[in-house]
């Protein structure tokens, strides 16, 4: 258990906090000033609900269609529990643990504000299956990202009453065998409690806030692979002038020129006399592509930011007012618009990826066709540029917006939905598909810039290939580079960024 800790409260949780819990174990907790506001809250709905006849949302009534079925008292806390197991309907994939863990944290940071009516052993309760490692199974399908993210919030939460299956330690158990094991007795649920856990956005958050997590990686590391293949393609080094760049004005292509400078700095073979006068698009247009895609990154970030400092279920409680308001908070549609964004801006970066890629196997430039000596006996670098396109292509398709989609569902009470959580899951599918594309990029750069030998890049390009060669080395002649690949991409999820910057 690591001494780092996370304290919650009403105080703005950054993007540098959120790397943090992913990259280390860090524990949380909640402030004091949070458990004054959550008891508040959970006593003001307490004596509403005793003091009067008044009908909430969720609270006394039934959900979406069945929100004119009055709760009889005695049958309050049974709604909370029938919420939670008739929702829990999640099928496909389970969500891998990292999003489990930011789904706990996020949950919990929104229960933080006292709007919600929770228990403080509610809150108490999910924490300690964070800090505990005890992590529900989830699955990946089942939300339509708008009536919050009901299915998968649903798995989250039914460990709290002792239901649903848990992973320890990379095992799965029934929650009710391994009760014992807890870091918490089953919570007896009160009115409200059920609607506020399984109302929410942390679904799409959390895998919004992941893809972020190694969106910002994977685009410093395509500035420095793309700096590679500059020098491997022995490219003109114009396009990267200050002067182009400040008369655009655009943030990430002034940014992404003056990165691709630093790491060319020094190189002899971007100082030697070039033949051509210009570059293909996938060299010269680094800076305006690779650019772009930072710019979108940033706008995604705060959307994201605000949404996971922020209550997204219903209805909300508001005890300073008097109030019990039910409105539409847990709607994903700012979150499904811009995962589908992040998406395509993402997809751009392998796309232009395997271009280069192409261009370096094509026999131009003085470098042998396919990167390899004897040609024709040997396939080299032929098939990886297949791999790389065809993962391309399957991007292209992920990038088919859902935001565009809605379902109704709910008897039609609920007939306009975000389709965010497809955009979650798809996103977190292209991401993944941009690493394989850059670590393909990297494999056929080294090698190009092999052939370049005795000429040298810059000193930072060479340390960098330098590190890549003592888990890839150099192609001599034909052998099963898929295991290369996978070298490659493992590389990649784990070098420094430190190394990289």
């Amino acid at each position: 258990m690591s001494n780092n800790k996370l304290t919650i409260g009403n105080e703005w949780l950054s993007f540098e906090e959120v790397k943090n819990t992913i990259q280390t174990n860090a524990t949380i907790q909640i402030t004091s000033e949070a458990e004054i506001l959550i008891k508040k809250c959970r006593l003001f709905l307490d004596e509403k609900l005793s003091d009067g006849e008044g009908i909430y949302y969720g609270i006394n009534t039934g959900f979406g269609f069945l929100q004119n079925v009055k709760i009889d008292k005695k049958q309050i806390q049974q709604l909370q529990y029938n919420l939670l197991m008739s929702h829990a309907c999640g099928m496909g994939y389970e969500v891998p643990k990292e999003i489990v863990r930011l789904m706990l944290l996020l949950k919990v940071k929104s229960l933080s504000y006292g709007n919600s009516g929770v228990q403080l052993d509610t809150v108490n309760a999910l924490i300690a299956l964070y800090n505990n490692n005890i992590l529900p199974i989830i699955y990946t399908q089942g939300s339509l990202g708008a009536s919050g993210d009901l299915a998968p919030l649903s798995h989250l939460c039914l460990p709290l009453i002792g239901m649903g299956e848990v992973v320890i330690d990379d095992k799965k158990y029934a929650t009710k065998n391994i009760l014992n094991k807890l870091a918490f007795s089953p919570i007896a649920l009160q009115s409200k409690e059920g609607l506020a856990l399984i109302n929410g956005t942390q679904f799409m958050s959390s895998y919004g806030m992941y893809c972020l997590y190694k969106a910002e990686r994977l685009l410093q590391l395509a500035d420095l692979i793309a700096a590679i293949s500059f020098d491997a393609f022995d490219c003109v080094q114009q396009p990267l002038h200050p002067s182009i760049h400040n008369v655009r004005k655009h943030k990430g292509q002034i940014a992404t020129a003056a990165t691709l400078r630093k790491f060319l700095d020094g190189s002899a073979i971007a100082k030697q006399a070039k033949k051509q006068v210009q570059d293909p698009y996938s060299f010269r247009c680094v800076p305006q592509v690779h650019g772009a895609s930072k710019d979108v990154f940033e706008t995604v970030l705060n959307v994201f930011l605000t949404e996971i400092n922020s209550v997204t279920d219903n209805p909300n409680v508001f005890p300073d007012e008097d109030l019990i308001v039910s409105g539409g908070n847990f709607h994903g549609q700012p979150l499904a618009l811009h995962l589908d964004f992040l998406c395509i801006a993402m997809a751009e970066i392998a796309n232009i990826s395997e271009r280069r890629t192409y261009q370096l196997i094509s026999g131009q430039r003085g470098l042998p066709a396919f990167l390899v000596n004897e040609p024709g006996l040997n396939s080299g670098f032929m098939i990886p540029q297949y791999t790389a396109a065809g993962i391309v292509s399957e991007n292209k398709q992920l990038c088919t917006p859902s935001s565009i989609d809605s379902i109704p569902s709910s008897n039609n009470q609920e007939d306009h939905v975000s389709m965010g959580a497809n955009a979650a899951t798809k996103c977190f599918r292209v991401i993944e598909n941009v690493e394989k594309v850059l670590a393909i990029e990297l494999m056929t750069a080294a090698q190009a810039l092999d052939f370049r030998r005795p000429l040298q890049s810059s000193i930072a390009i060479e340390n960098f290939v330098s590190t890549f060669r003592k888990e890839v080395s150099f192609n001599e002649q034909d052998r099963v580079l898929h295991d290369d690949m996978l070298k490659a991409v493992e590389f990649i999820q784990q070098i420094s960024l430190a190394e990289i910057v």
